[in-house]
């Protein structure tokens, strides 16, 4: 046992790069919602990418150590305190046996990661140990963690150097206003063209309802939608359907009038339409916006989103060559 939990935070769950394989079953692929900033956690103290790592979101824990251990942060500006004094974001240091890691306030960005070499061991459920706290499965007993529990650190394999750190200009930065690239579709179809035109010309802002399962927008015009006859089973609102799976990203707008952006724990499947899906290549960007953030859509299509996801995937390249050199120092 390496870490206990003295305070919890606000809302902080073991989370890694989710498991795949169970969507159709109606059990989401939770894991990080910023998968970039998990990854580069780990590689900074020397972890395998998908290892298991502590999420905190708008407030870190505290948390006390009863073994030496490395420790990284990434993602939100959530600066770290090892027995109160400072240390850096995105930069690998050393927490002593019987030292606090603590946090300040929060200066950008909502999703923090706090990786230990070792990774936090608690049990894999269906190859995962991620929390998906909805369905009270994996992570820390299928919850978000609290005072008094203790976290297990697992078998340090590569042993790594403190003080080593991400370049600067491979650190993500918030734009304001973020913009959200969109694949329209499944349903867009639905709404009137003046509707969807003005979707993505509206400023809209992140509602107060954003968490793991979806994000909220409000601010936009209420779309208007193609009149028809409504199937049975759809009920009398026009964004109703009768059923449908949800793409990860999606974004569905019930009774037309606040977008939400389904996330890493978002069921698979119901019954209100999609006006788009948001590409793979920005999902991170959403996990570290915080409400009444500026926002805009703006539509792309297929080769322009596969052409970011290569972009995206060089990045992580970048990375990972960054640190390996950084390693061999």
């Amino acid at each position: 046992m390496a870490i206990e939990v003295i305070k919890p935070g606000l809302a902080t769950s073991v989370q890694d790069l989710g498991r795949p394989g169970y969507y159709h079953l109606g059990i989401p692929e939770s894991g990080g919602m910023d998968r970039y900033a998990l990854r580069a956690a780990n590689l900074l103290v020397g972890n395998a990418e998908g290892d298991a790592v502590l999420e905190a979101t708008f407030q870190g824990p505290e948390l006390r150590f009863t073994r030496d251990a490395l420790i990284a942060v990434t993602g939100a500006e959530l600066p770290p305190l090892v027995d109160g004094a400072a240390r850096p974001t995105w930069t690998s240091f050393a927490v002593r046996a019987g030292e606090v890691l603590g946090f300040g306030f929060l200066k950008q960005g909502a999703r923090a990661y706090i990786a230990a070499a070792g990774g936090i061991d608690v049990p894999a459920v269906l190859g995962s140990r991620s929390t998906y706290a909805l369905g009270a499965l994996g992570g820390f007993a299928g919850r978000k963690l609290e005072a008094g529990d203790v976290l297990p650190l697992g078998a340090i394999g590569n042993t790594v150097q403190e003080g080593r750190a991400v370049p600067e200009a491979l650190r993500p930065l918030l734009p304001s206003p973020v913009i959200l690239r969109v694949l329209p579709g499944l349903y867009d179809f639905r709404t009137t063209e003046a509707a969807r035109d003005g979707f993505f010309a509206d400023a809209w802002k992140v509602a107060a309802e954003a968490d793991r399962i979806g994000y909220r927008f409000r601010g936009g015009r209420k779309l208007e939608f193609v009149p028809r006859r409504q199937p049975f089973g759809a009920g009398s609102d026009p964004s109703n359907i009768v059923d449908s799976c949800y793409p990860y990203g999606s974004i569905q707008v019930p009774a037309g009038s606040e977008p939400i952006i389904l996330h890493r724990d978002a069921v698979s499947g119901g019954g209100y339409f999609m006006i788009g899906t948001v590409i793979s290549a920005d999902m991170d960007l959403i996990g570290q916006m915080q409400p009444n953030m500026p926002t805009r859509f703006a539509p792309v299509d297929m080769p322009q989103a596969l052409a970011a996801r290569r972009d995206a995937a060089e990045r992580l390249a970048a990375l990972r060559r960054s640190l390996e050199y950084n390693q061999k120092l």
